[in-house]
This record gives structure tokens, sequence and C-alpha cells, in this order.
């Protein structure tokens, strides 16, 4: 190998390396992260039972996988500790008013007593909460991380995943939509 061939290629090298991270950059940027895959999407819920928080005032019971057989439910998974479950909670709280949808809480890695203070300040929009404090359950779903929000049809079958905070946009043109093919259609309708 020539002197020249070798010094062009220690030049070459670095900058093959820089085209090659700027490519991936730009090809990333703009991906929706609350579109990755979820292996739970078209799968029936995993088998779980979760004790209640004590201690919340209208004695909301902790849930299990029965719980979500029979007719289309929500899920959604949450922390006191979450700064994003509590901008996206206003909209379960709609949800809760303005629909006939059971809405069902999976507290995430929480301390019962700062569940119950999330609840009382911002209201409970549950039907049940199920405190997971290790996160067993959480792992089982398929989460990533808080919020999530999962629709289950009425064969208990996961036919939606939010990843991340709801939105105005993703609540009005995910989940609503998500929820009434859910209860049009005995298949798994929708992932995102």
């Amino acid at each position: 190998m020539s002197p020249q061939f070798k010094r062009g290629l220690i030049l070459l090298t670095p900058l093959m390396v820089v085209a090659a991270m700027v490519f991936l950059f730009a090809t990333t940027i703009n991906r929706d992260s609350t579109l990755l895959p979820s292996v739970m999407i078209n799968k029936p819920v995993p088998e779980f039972t979760l004790p209640a928080i004590e201690g919340i005032e209208d004695n909301s019971p902790g849930f299990s996988s029965a719980d979500l057989v029979g007719e289309v439910t929500v899920v959604n998974v949450f922390a006191s500790w979450c700064i994003p479950c509590r901008q996206e909670h206003p909209l379960l709280m709609d949800l809760a008013a303005t629909s006939d949808i059971k809405i069902f809480g999976l507290n995430q890695k929480d301390a019962p007593e700062n569940a119950r203070q999330f609840l009382m300040e911002l209201g409970n929009p549950y039907d049940g909460v199920g405190a997971d404090t290790r996160g067993r359950v959480s792992i089982d779903w398929g989460v990533y991380g808080v919020p999530e929000t999962f629709v289950i049809n009425a064969q208990g079958i996961i036919t939606y995943k939010q990843i991340g905070p709801l939105n105005e946009d993703s609540y009005r043109n995910g989940l609503l939509p998500a929820i009434e093919a859910a209860k049009n259609s005995d298949a798994p309708v929708i992932s995102n």
C-alpha cells in the first residue's frame, strides 16, 4: 500500500463515520416514538391480579385480567411521579365523564400514599386501580414506560397501544377511534 493511499484512507475513514452518523440521525429524527411496535397487539391480555391502592376515597377496587373481558375497556399505566401522566390526566377524566367505557389504572412502581394523593388532587377516572409496586405486570404487558394506554376489545384482546402521554390529537384521532373500532369488531383492529 502506498503512503498516499494510507493517508487518503486515514482522512476518508473519519468522514465516512461522520456521514453515517448524520444519515442515521436524519432518518430517525422525524420518527414518531409512539409508533414503536408492540408484541402485545392482537394478543390476549396477560393473566394477572393487582390489589387495590388502599385508602382511595371512592374505594376503587384493584383489577385483574378477568375484568378486561366481556366489554371494551381501557387500561392506563401511570405513576404519581410521572409529569406526562399529570398532563394527560384531564383527557382520561373527560373519557370517564363522556363515555360508557370502563377505564382501569395500572399504577406502576409507586408508593400508595403518592398514588392516593395524585388521584385526590387530579380526580379518579378509573373504575379500578391496581398497584403494580414491583412493575412485574407492566413487564408482562410490554410497557416501555409511563404513561401508556391500551384498548382491549370484548374478547380480552389488546387492539391499541398509545406509548407516551395522550394529547388532544392522539386522544381524538387515536384513542377514541380505537375504542369505537373495538366496539364494532370482534377482531383486533388498530395498533399504534
